[in-house]
């Protein structure tokens, strides 16, 4: 071996000797606690709120030097936003050498994390004007949460979900310094999250699982993975900040959900049994739930068939009409409603008594719930079901704009298509009205009179086709 070869070996391994014999003595002499204060008051002004380590610190140097903070707190305003059982620091010991601090690693242990979107438009997390300084530049290789709870709120519309049991690993995280940095338009990262559990007002979903990719303002969801109503959909997101208002683009399908499972979300005791499929295409924009759904473009649809309605049988009490003069067409319309947007136009009724039981079943053999949406109204475009012995369908529009139904019209039609009853429906959707002065408390209120019979309204048989599409009479 060569002599110069050999003196740099031993300098090498000497300086190692000596970097190891500092650290064990750093470990025997330093307490680490005392430099809790020193630390919360370096976070707190990096972070600009309030920073607090209730327990204790800790220093070890395998597999690399790592800081452990135990009961760790981030508030702002008053109020936790983050807190964690165990957070741990990953420093490069060569930049400590020589260049300073560089954390390499920030690992967060049964963390809470609490996003709140308050009623003055600003989240929860969101510093100060007085104290938001020069931001330092960002260059984190690994961040990580394991065993979670994620919450978010939106305090002006209510709504909000809460994830359970979420692992969360994010790589390579780059982010602009400087002072008043459009930072989500720099922002760059990969990442990977899966939730055990995630429960929202009305909906719990299960094993969610999505991928991220980050840069240029631009950040992609794919794929998205989710369990729901006993299926399992996937899709993808995309969430554009380039621009002044953010844009979004989503695109879901979940194949064979359960009917039944979905229902229970707006009844407990829902009537239908069977298999559906469902897909979504939409762009939307906007700061806030509700901009982003009344900007809305796209299309939704729902498909069954062979389904089954429990404790009411809609031929026989079609048949039946000329004498009990009870039957509600807008009832049984409710059940597009209950499809691709049901959960935003039913959410003010009393679902349960959609079908008062009478006995019996129905087979629904085909069902098709499509819509076209534009600027934030829906309108029907192949909406309708057929039974054993009955089509009905149904036309007109879902305006969430203005939260209102647009011209819808229920009916019951004959094999080509021409409407042999039908009833209105205007209004809003928490009190929409039928047609004449009849008022709905709501669509699942008190039982309603028909409007006219086929012939009343079409007298020689001649009619304009109210129903073209793709559900085929009953043979």
């Amino acid at each position: 071996m060569p002599k110069a070869l050999r003196v740099s070996l031993f300098v090498l391994g000497g300086l190692i000797g000596l970097l190891v014999l500092v650290a064990v003595a750093i470990l025997a002499l330093v307490d680490a606690d005392a430099y809790k204060p020193r630390l919360e008051a370096a976070a707190s002004k990096a972070l600009g709120m309030e920073v607090h380590v209730g327990g204790r610190l800790r220093i070890s140097l395998f597999p690399g030097l790592r800081v452990t903070a135990e009961d760790v707190r981030i508030r702002n305003r008053g109020a936790d936003i983050v807190s964690a059982k165990e957070a741990r620091l990953g420093i490069d010991l060569l930049a400590l050498l020589f260049k300073g601090i560089r954390v390499r690693e920030i690992a967060l242990n049964s963390a809470r994390i609490s996003i709140e979107w308050d009623q003055d438009g600003k989240f929860n997390f969101e510093r100060p004007e007085e104290v938001k300084a020069t931001l330092p530049e960002l260059d984190l290789p690994r961040i990580s949460l394991s065993h979670a709870t994620l919450l978010y709120a939106n305090k002006q519309s209510g709504n909000g979900f809460e994830a359970g049991e979420c692992d969360l690993n994010v790589r390579h995280l780059r982010g602009p310094g400087g002072r008043n940095v459009d930072f989500l338009k720099h922002l760059s990262f990969t990442a990977q999250l899966g939730c055990v559990e995630l429960r929202a007002k009305r909906v719990t979903v299960f094993d969610l699982k999505l991928s991220v990719a980050g840069k240029d303002a631009v950040f992609d969801l794919e794929p998205v993975t989710v369990r729901m109503f006993g299926g399992l959909g996937s899709g993808n997101v995309q969430a554009d900040f380039s621009g002044a208002v953010p844009l979004y683009h989503v695109r879901y399908a979940l194949p064979q959900f359960r009917v039944e499972e979905f229902l229970k979300t707006l009844s407990p005791d829902g009537a239908v049994e069977g298999s559906m499929d469902f897909s979504v295409n939409l762009t939307m924009q906007g700061k806030a739930a509700d901009e982003m759904l009344r900007t809305a473009d796209g299309e939704a649809s729902l498909r069954g068939e062979n389904l089954t309605l429990d404790g009411y049988d809609l031929d026989r009490e079609l048949a039946r009409y000329e004498s009990t003069q009870n039957f509600n067409l807008v009832d049984v319309g409710a059940l597009f409603f209950a499809g691709p947007l049901g959960l935003l136009v039913t959410k003010g009724y009393n679902f349960a008594s959609l079908f008062q039981r009478s006995g019996g079943s129905s087979r629904i053999r085909t069902l098709a719930s499509e819509w076209k949406i534009e600027r934030g109204v829906a309108q029907a475009g192949d909406v309708a079901m057929a039974t054993n012995e009955n089509r009905i369908a149904l036309k007109g529009g879902l305006d969430f704009v203005n939260d209102r139904f647009d011209d819808v019209t229920v009916a019951l039609i004959d094999a080509k298509g021409c409407p042999q009853v039908v009833q209105k429906l205007v209004g809003p959707f928490s009190k929409p009205v039928v047609e004449k002065p009849n008022v709905l408390v709501s669509v699942a209120g008190p039982v309603l009179r028909l409007l006219k019979k086929g012939r009343d309204l079409f007298p020689g048989g001649r009619c304009e086709v109210f129903y073209a599409g793709s559900v085929a009479p009953p043979k």
